[in-house]
């Protein structure tokens, strides 16, 4: 199952956090609006209004994670700005971490988790990119 929540509403100007997460669950083992809780923790946690950020969840994934086909879970993180330090992404993490593990029910040996940054050039809006918006 993939469920996907752009923007929490719609789609504002300015920086536009993507967050993805995979995993190998499947579907009827995560909350119903799992989705929606990400967007909102993700907008608190990159301090983003919830209307830019966007936000896809994959389910029932075959995966391996250090070698284990356990239950676990990817997180990736790409924005403008508020991932690209080795501090922003430490605290980032941290939270990040907290809310997955009391969401997903696994340990946090089970989830890893991926920084982007991003340039306003490399998202597309409205037929341009952000640079110009």
């Amino acid at each position: 199952r993939t469920e996907a929540v752009w923007g929490c509403a719609l789609l504002g100007r300015g920086t536009m956090p993507f967050v993805e997460l995979d995993t190998s669950l499947p579907a009827e083992r995560l909350p119903p609006a799992l989705a929606q809780e990400l967007c909102a923790a993700a907008a608190a946690i990159l301090g983003k209004p919830a209307e830019r950020v966007n936000v896809t969840v994959r389910s029932g994934l075959p995966m391996v994670l250090s070698g284990s086909a356990e239950p676990c879970a990817q997180l990736l993180v790409s924005s403008i700005g508020v991932v690209g330090s080795a501090e922003q992404n430490q605290q980032h993490s941290a939270r990040f971490f907290d809310f997955l593990t009391a969401q997903l029910g696994l340990g946090p040996e089970r989830i890893v988790i991926r920084f982007y940054p991003l340039e306003p050039w490399q998202i597309g809006k409205n037929r341009t990119v952000m640079t110009f918006l």
